[in-house]
């Protein structure tokens, strides 16, 4: 999860809940990938005007089940030298609804954290380096933020396993630009308490854009690639 709590400096990573949905991934984010082919969901992290990284999500669908990878790599300088460098990488693998396996690792200027998940005959079972092993309710996602159903119940952190419940503001009608310059019309949620970011999905529900504060006042948001 990029929030306040992902970037040193800042602070500052669903598919679908466990019922059968569309897979709201570019460049046809009303209908399932085609099995067998990659689809990739990208955007680059912006401060200043400048771009300290990349975040990417590349759906990989294999026989009956679905691998979601998550890699997400920031960088900040000052006078070129390096102050803040953050290394996120998640794996979610579904079978069919079900999501059957969860992993992340991030790495924080060095200081880490990690979370699994496996499923069981009584649900998902999840550990991590800030939390005791729990079932995890039925309804939580993890923070993967690429389906808008993650806003509609509990969150599991992708960086450390935590059980998240942020109040989620109701969505209303916003605009958003792409990385191209190009604006789109988006619906914009704004989530605090558990972490504060502001994050925007567009007519197809597809996710749009991200942004959050960090600790120096400045902004970092992504745009959509």
């Amino acid at each position: 999860m990029i929030a306040r709590r992902a970037l040193v400096l800042a602070g500052g990573s669903a598919l679908i809940g466990r019922r059968a949905a569309a897979l709201p991934v570019a460049p046809a984010p009303v209908s399932p990938a085609p099995i067998g082919t990659d689809a990739t969901l990208a955007f680059r992290l912006m401060r200043h005007d400048t771009e300290i990284g990349r975040h990417t999500i590349t759906f990989d669908r294999q026989d009956e089940q679905l691998h979601v990878h998550i890699a997400v790599d920031a960088l900040v300088s000052i006078l070129s030298i390096p102050v803040v460098r953050y290394r996120h990488r998640a794996e979610e693998t579904w079978a069919g609804p079900v999501l059957i396996g969860l992993t992340g690792e991030t790495d924080k200027n060095g200081a880490r954290g990690w979370m699994q998940a496996r499923h069981s005959g009584a649900g998902l079972v999840i550990s991590g380096s800030k939390t005791h092993e729990y079932l995890a309710p039925e309804s939580a996602l993890p923070t993967s933020y690429w389906n808008r159903r993650m806003l509609d119940g509990p969150m599991i952190s992708l960086e450390d396993g935590v059980l998240l419940h942020p109040k989620v503001s109701p969505g209303r009608e916003d605009t958003i630009r792409l990385a191209s310059g190009t604006p789109i019309p988006a619906e914009h949620y704004n989530l605090s308490g558990a972490f504060a970011v502001d994050v925007w999905y567009d007519q197809m529900q597809t996710w749009a854009g991200l942004a959050f504060s960090v600790a120096d006042g400045s902004d970092v948001h992504y745009e959509r690639l």
